[in-house]
């Protein structure tokens, strides 16, 4: 999974005469395809857009609750340290890695949608796709963009200071020099579609220096006097067209272009304005690319329709935009003491792991710091990759790619359970625009008599895809057949929270292709009953691997057995619902009634993550794999299924063992939570805070996980940063539909008091909590569309029936 290839390089912009890759039948194959698809609820592309609701009054806030939402550091980060110490912001597409060093500000610019690659169609020998930046490709930086301020260099200011404020969405920086306070202000702006960089000063002082935009691809900048305006337009050798702009201005001193710069001379103020974004499109009929768009024209048509504007029109637009989603989860998980508030940020993680004490605040901030990363990558446009819109290069791990054995479903756990539930629509737009050519690819190249995974029946239907999956409907490492299931009940999950019918008939042609794809691929089998002795026929799935170890050609892999199960009762209940293809549900619940279901060894006594007694894998693997069926599924329940299930699969997490990479941790974590173990639970979220030193598993300085690929070598990868803060939520609120508890698995770290609002609830709920000395102190919720549930805590049931938008405070849970 760590092929290096080169990137395609840039070439001279100009149109492609077709969609590339995709020959005329093939796309006339998939217009039909996506005629029958709903229309996309966003929109994953660059594009125009009318001007943007502007408040009227200013929303910035001093928030009360600003060490846990604010990080801080005394020093910069520098070029070769910015994936560990530069502080992100991000408006859903553009994302940026900002340094602030007080000479030389360097912003790396990523656009989600700048991938190198191609549909990826034709097989290797052993019937797997190509996994390379060339034929998959791999996502890439944008632009790089630097402001130098010679005379400001680190050694001639004071008082140095940088802060990411969570509650705002601002990247900020000041320090003294020469008796003037200098301070600046980075953002993404949605509304805007647009990253500002504010310079200003008290105490008379000024700024001199330049401004440079450079692509990473070998580009040329062209400068534009007259407007004041750097640019690049490049395209790709796979047809995608790229594009950036940027401007400046001042109210004072003077700003002109000289060849590819910008200079600025004594300026008391200084405002950076940059747009830039490719001619991606979500339609597969146009090969995923728009040709009538030019991106560097409508770049600069951004910024300078937004430096036009007052800088404080743009920071207040984009504060408002911001907050109408942060503002939904306030979270206090207790109080730290004076001296870890006094503490920087990365001096905090170190002694929190020193001293081994908890630090409520910091574990907030940890939360909230994701749902950051979710507002700032998840809106708008493509959904969340391995590194989110966050690189350092052009050759990130895995081509930053999208996972479907886990990565990209953990990115999503978080985001209706801490009210981000808009966040959710760009993963599910993502997996709709992709179908047609899924299930095209599956219907032409699965059945290869090559693919070890491939139906043994040699009947093939609906879609499937590979461990990794890129933005051009193209398929890379390995065919993955129940990575369908896994999506679809990710999607189903959604409108669990949601109730949302709309949602539900957008993913209802993903749930039947799967069941499809299913129907096709079950074999029967004869097993035995360890008790009885008598025999049954079962239904199994065919050759599979239980991700990412183990055999690559047993049947009937607990991984596979448990998706399954759960698609088949979702587009049941979701055919029920849509009052659609009753048939055909019928035809999966007699295929459900046939399934094997995983049972326990009694060898070891785990649950089996294989049909056999044995363990045939690495036993303290990363992977979770057998256990879907305890996080995120519900069938194995304490409480409520066989107790020698519960013990079977809490005897096989335990053996995973408690240390691993940070999303394998913040996995285990939940799993924990399920099983009502808050101590281990948090041992868990406390291990992913341990400092990362030299590229060792942990958060890094800017909070970003840090993945060990090496010994000295870090990979960031974003899932653990949500999985993590998906835990926490998960040891305060357990739900399902008709079901929720409260406080499941609070550690004692928490147990004092604390709140906690918005978070979401199954059915259709949401949920205010507060607790003192580990009992419920007051809950209320509220109605998104759920009528009737449970609430417990303490052992202690109430019955709550609402109608939607109703809400309702209980208290006295004894």
């Amino acid at each position: 999974m760590n092929d290096q290839h080169p990137h395609t390089p840039a070439q001279p912009s100009s149109r492609p005469e077709a969609p590339a890759g995709i020959g005329r039948r093939r796309a006339l194959a998939l217009a039909a395809a996506t005629a029958s698809l709903p229309v996309l609820g966003g929109l994953p592309a660059f594009a125009a857009s009318a001007p943007p609701r502007r408040p009227t009054a200013s929303p910035m806030t001093e928030d009360g609750t600003g060490a846990a939402t604010r990080m801080w550091y005394r020093a910069p980060a520098g070029p070769k340290t910015m994936l560990e110490r530069a502080l992100p912001v991000g408006n859903g597409r553009l994302g940026a890695l900002v340094g602030s060093d007080p000479a030389q500000e360097l912003l790396f610019v990523t656009d989600a949608t700048l991938w190198t690659g191609e549909i990826n169609d034709t097989l290797d020998q052993d019937g797997q796709f190509p996994y390379g930046r060339d034929d998959f490709g791999s996502l890439t930086q944008l632009a790089h963009v630097t402001v130098d301020i010679p005379d400001h260099d680190l050694g001639s200011v004071h008082e140095y200071r940088r802060e990411l404020d969570l509650a705002q969405g601002l990247v900020t920086a000041g320090y003294l020099r020469s008796g003037v306070t200098y301070q600046r202000r980075v953002f993404a702006s949605a509304p805007d579609d647009v990253i500002v960089v504010q310079f200003t000063q008290r105490g008379g002082g000024h700024y001199t220096g330049t401004v440079s935009l450079d692509g990473t691809h070998g580009e040329s900048t062209s400068g534009d006097g007259a407007l004041t305006t750097l640019s690049l337009d490049a395209r790709f050798a796979n047809g995608l067209r790229y594009g950036a702009a940027l401007t400046a201005h001042s109210a004072s001193g003077s700003v002109s272009v000289t060849g590819s710069k910008i200079v600025f001379t004594r300026c008391a103020d200084l405002t950076l304005v940059f747009s830039g974004g490719t001619n991606y499109s979500p339609d597969p009929r146009d090969g995923y690319r728009n040709a009538d768009l030019d991106p560097a024209a409508l770049a600069g048509t951004k910024v300078r329709d937004a430096v036009s504007l007052p800088p404080t029109a743009l920071l207040h637009t984009h504060v408002a935009d911001y907050r109408e989603q942060f503002d939904g989860m306030r979270l206090s998980l207790g109080s730290s003491t004076d001296a870890q508030r006094a503490l920087d940020t990365w001096e905090r993680l170190k002694a929190r792991t020193q001293q081994d004490e908890p630090d409520p605040e910091l574990e907030a901030l940890y939360v909230q710091f994701g749902r950051y990363l979710m507002i700032s990558s998840s809106r708008g446009s493509l959904p969340v990759a391995l590194q989110g819109p966050w690189l350092d290069g052009n050759d990130p791990d895995w081509m930053g790619d999208y996972h479907t054995d886990i990565n990209i479903q953990m990115n999503y756990w978080m985001a209706d359970r801490t009210a981000l539930t808009r966040s959710f629509d760009a993963f599910t737009d993502y997996c709709v625009s992709q179908l047609p050519v899924w299930s095209d690819l599956t219907r032409r190249l699965f059945n290869d008599p090559r693919n070890r995974f491939r139906n043994t029946s040699g009947k093939i239907a609906g879609w499937t895809v590979a461990f990794s999956t890129n933005i051009y409907g193209g398929l890379g490492w390995w065919w993955h057949p129940a990575g369908n299931a896994w999506l679809c009940n990710t999607l189903w999950e959604h409108y669990e929270y949601t109730q949302d019918r709309g949602h539900l008939s957008k993913i209802y042609p993903l749930l039947q292709g799967a069941c499809e794809f299913w129907e096709a691929r079950l074999v029967p089998m004869t097993v035995t009953d360890a008790t009885t002795g008598e025999q049954r026929e079962v239904l199994v799935a065919d050759k599979e691997w239980s991700p990412e170890h183990g055999p690559q050609d047993t049947r009937g892999n607990t991984y596979a057995q448990e998706l399954v199960r759960d698609l088949f009762a979702h587009f049941r209940e979701a055919s029920a619902l849509l009052g659609r293809n009753a048939a055909y549900g019928r035809t999966l619940a007699a295929l459900q009634e046939r399934l094997y279901l995983p049972e326990v060894s009694p060898k070891t006594g785990w649950l089996q993550e294989w049909m056999s007694p044995d363990n045939l894998g690495e036993t303290t693997h990363r992977h979770l794999s057998p256990l879907v069926g305890l996080f995120p599924g519900d069938r194995i329940r304490p409480g409520a299924s066989p107790a020698a299930l519960v013990k079977g699969a809490t005897e096989l997490l335990t053996a995973r063992g408690m240390e691993n990479f940070g999303w394998a941790n913040a996995w285990r974590s939940l799993c924990w939570a399920r099983l009502k173990n808050a101590e281990n639970a948090y041992r868990l979220i406390a291990t992913n805070l341990r400092p990362s030193v030299d590229g060792a598993n942990g958060s890094a300085m800017n909070l970003f996980d840090i993945y060990e690929a090496a010994k000295g070598r870090g990979i960031f990868q974003i899932e653990s940063n949500f999985g993590t803060a998906a835990a926490v939520i998960e040891m305060l609120l357990y739900s399902r539909p008709g079901h929720i508890e409260l406080l499941p698995a609070l550690p004692a770290a928490w147990a004092d008091s604390g709140s906690v609002t918005g978070v979401g609830a199954r059915g259709g709920f949401t949920v205010d909590l507060s607790w003192r000395g580990g009992r419920v102190r007051e809950v209320t919720v509220r109605s998104v569309g759920g009528r009737r549930t449970g609430v417990t805590a303490g052992g202690v049931t109430r019955d709550v029936e609402l109608r939607p938008g109703g809400s309702v405070t209980l208290r006295n849970f004894r």
